[in-house]
């Protein structure tokens, strides 16, 4: 019997960064304003981000992790919020 197929397996990094901090922050009932305040950051940067839409460097990602209060390497986990996912 074969495995099903995980729909995170094509992802792209950027893909999975941005979706995990969008949720993080939805969850945290944080605005995209409020982290791009706290972390020195534009709001639309902080969308462009979670749209997919900027290739964001290691410096921001570690920056919007510590405001989110999650461990860089959590941002980057495909399966973290796949139990949200079946909420």
């Amino acid at each position: 019997m074969k495995k099903p197929i995980q729909k995170t397996a094509h992802l792209t990094a950027r893909q999975i960064f941005a979706r995990n901090v969008r949720r993080y922050r939805r969850i945290n009932d944080i605005s995209q304003e409020q982290l791009a305040l706290m972390a020195g950051m534009s709001r639309s940067y902080v969308s462009g981000v979670e749209r997919e839409e900027r290739n964001v460097s290691i410096d921001n990602m570690g920056r919007m992790a510590d405001v989110l209060g999650v461990a860089l390497k959590d941002l980057l986990d495909p399966a973290l919020f796949e139990q949200v996912e079946k909420r």
